[in-house]
């Protein structure tokens, strides 16, 4: 984890520190060169100055990893809303298709057909779900279509779509 990597950085960057720090401390009892003393001046500047850094780095990305949490748990609870409202939709959807099936007066037969043809099945697959003749299906198929008043099966499926596109 990066935060980790900093953080190690951080105590490294603090042992050079403190031993420099005692270093220059040493090195002024005993009346070192002035360019040592400031060489380790600026080495213990530099060390405090990327601890400093890095100490802001590390609560800026556990900032923005806090915010970007609450954006997540916010984006998983309105999708978990969406979902409830999509199941309640589809379970409403179901009942107006089932009404309109009613209204047609379609058979036990026929709606399971109408079903599949409103998910977009072919005949043939159709035929094989029910174990069945395409021959068959495309009759059915027909008798829903007269029932329905409608030309064939785009206008079937256009019938129950067509109140999703009008604005």
């Amino acid at each position: 984890m990066v935060r980790t990597k900093e953080l190690l950085f951080i105590a490294i960057l603090f042992i050079i520190v403190v031993a420099n720090l005692a270093d220059l401390i040493y090195d002024t009892m005993m009346d070192a060169a002035i360019w040592h003393l400031l060489e380790e001046g600026a080495v213990i500047t530099l060390s405090v100055g990327a601890i400093i850094y890095l100490i802001i780095k590390v609560k800026n990305q556990h900032q923005h990893l806090t915010g970007l949490k609450s954006e997540l748990d916010e984006s998983q609870l309105t999708l978990e809303r969406l979902g409830r409202q999509m199941k309640a939709a589809r379970s409403q959807y179901g009942k107006v298709i089932q009404e309109q099936f009613e209204a047609w007066k379609l058979s036990d037969s026929e709606q399971a057909i109408a079903i599949f043809l409103l998910k977009g099945l072919s005949f043939k697959e159709i035929a094989a779900l029910r174990d069945t003749r395409e021959k068959t299906v495309r009759q059915q198929a027909s008798v829903i279509y007269n029932k329905a008043g409608v030309t064939g099966r785009h206008d079937f499926a256009a019938w129950f779509f067509e109140d999703f596109l009008q604005k």
